[in-house]
C-alpha cells in the first residue's frame, strides 16, 4: 500500500437500519439548509455580497504626496508648506467630488494641515529675519 497513514472508507449501512426504512436522501433545502454534510452538499457560508476586485475604494494618487510634502515643510524646507497647501485643496475637491471612489481623505487633509503649520512657520521666520534686521540696522546706525 503506497498511502501511509490513510485509512480506507467505512464500509455502507447494511440495508433497513436507517431511521428512514428506505435509505431515501433528504430532499435539497431540508434540514441544515444546505449548508453542512447534508444532501445539498453546501461548503459554508455563502460569499459576500459584491467581491471581487476593485469593489472598494482606492486611494488618491497624489496623497502620499501631500502628507510627504507637509512633513518635509516642517522638517527642513518651509516654502513646500505653499505647495502642501495647494495640492492638498485640490486633492481634497476632488475627493470631495467622488465620495466613493478615493479612500485616503484623512491623509490628505493630514498633510494640508502640516502645510499650513508649515507656511505659518515660514512666515514667522520671515517676521523673525526682518525683525533682526531691523535691529541690526537700527544697532549700526547708532553706533555711528
Amino acid at each position: 500500500m503506497s498511502d501511509y497513514g490513510s485509512t480506507p472508507p467505512p464500509p455502507p449501512p447494511p440495508p433497513g437500519s436507517g431511521s428512514g426504512g428506505d435509505n431515501v436522501p433528504p430532499p435539497p433545502g431540508s434540514g441544515d439548509g444546505g449548508y453542512g454534510g447534508g444532501y445539498g452538499g453546501g461548503y459554508g457560508a455563502p460569499p459576500p455580497p459584491g467581491g471581487g476586485m476593485g469593489g472598494g475604494p482606492v486611494d488618491h494618487p497624489r496623497g502620499m504626496t501631500v502628507l510627504i510634502l507637509g512633513i518635509l515643510s516642517l522638517v527642513c524646507c518651509s516654502p513646500l508648506g505653499i505647495v502642501a497647501f495647494i495640492m492638498g485643496n485640490n486633492a481634497l475637491k476632488e475627493i470631495d467630488a467622488q465620495p466613493g471612489r478615493y479612500g485616503n481623505r484623512q491623509i490628505v487633509q493630514i498633510g494640508r494641515i502640516l502645510g499650513i503649520i508649515g507656511m505659518v512657520l515660514l512666515v514667522l521666520s520671515i517676521i523673525w529675519l526682518v525683525f533682526l534686521g531691523g535691529l541690526a540696522a537700527l544697532s549700526d546706525s547708532s553706533n555711528v
